[in-house]
């Protein structure tokens, strides 16, 4: 069947047809894992349609490591516009000096977690790794239940020290998605033998803050493989 393109359906159909584009640069954070270093860390980079992106605990350590975040980085044309940490052991913050050097970017973290910042290079020292770079002090400090705002994107503060003192997850709600470091992995959870660390604190508080989300929310851990909120509730011996 033919339509016939009169002046007002012409203008009809350019209208719906601006209406249906505009709709497409609704929110589309994407993500990219870099897993770095000897200690096999999980970086992540988070980005979305206005190009702004934030680095997740950049574990990069050998220079190799350095290339493969720049390349992709430039391949995307993202602008790094804040390092996030959900913690401050070294080996997710290994790069945080390179990053922030390199893209002009600061640090920001909860604030309970400045010692181990502050005791980099002496852990550094303790695991023979002389040619750390000490990472920079934090600009911006994190609390519980704060959003966090880069381009479109809002990601949700949730505070759950045990691993260590200022422990937290990053929570992008609309796709369900949580960026936890060190607090819950596949099948276990966060070892809490470091100076600030309490496993009943860091049990509690996966089961009260993070077990609460929904069961498909994908979970992306400093370490090892992705998991979901539901499998660790049926599955992880750490939380039943």
């Amino acid at each position: 069947m033919q339509i016939l393109k009169t002046p007002v359906i012409v203008s009809l159909l350019f209208l719906i047809t601006t209406f249906a584009c505009s709709n497409k640069t609704t929110n589309t954070m994407q993500y990219k894992n870099f897993t770095f270093s000897p200690f096999g860390e999980n970086t992540f980079v988070l980005y979305d349609e206005t190009n702004e992106a934030v680095i997740i605990d950049p574990g990069n350590f050998h220079p190799n490591e350095n290339e493969l975040l720049d390349e992709f980085i430039e391949e995307h044309n993202l602008k790094p516009v804040q390092i996030l940490a959900t913690h401050n052991h070294l080996d997710h913050l290994f790069g945080a000096k390179y990053v922030a050097d390199k893209y002009s970017i600061g640090l920001a973290c909860h604030k309970d977690d400045l010692f181990w910042i502050n005791e980099f290079m002496n852990t550094a020292k303790r695991y023979g790794l002389e040619e750390a770079q000490n990472p920079p002090q934090p600009e911006k400090y994190f609390q519980h239940g704060d959003i966090f705002k880069f381009g479109n994107t809002e990601l949700e503060i949730i505070h759950v020290p045990g691993h260590s003192q200022g422990g937290v997850a990053f929570y992008y709600k609309p796709s369900g998605l949580l960026f936890c470091g060190d607090i819950l992995f596949q099948g276990s959870v966060g070892r809490s033998d470091f100076p600030g660390g309490n496993h009943e604190q860091l049990i509690g508080g996966i089961k009260e803050k993070l077990l609460t989300l929904p069961d498909p929310t994908i979970v992306f851990s400093g370490h090892g493989p992705s998991s979901t909120i539901g499998a660790e509730k049926r599955n992880n011996p750490f939380l039943r």
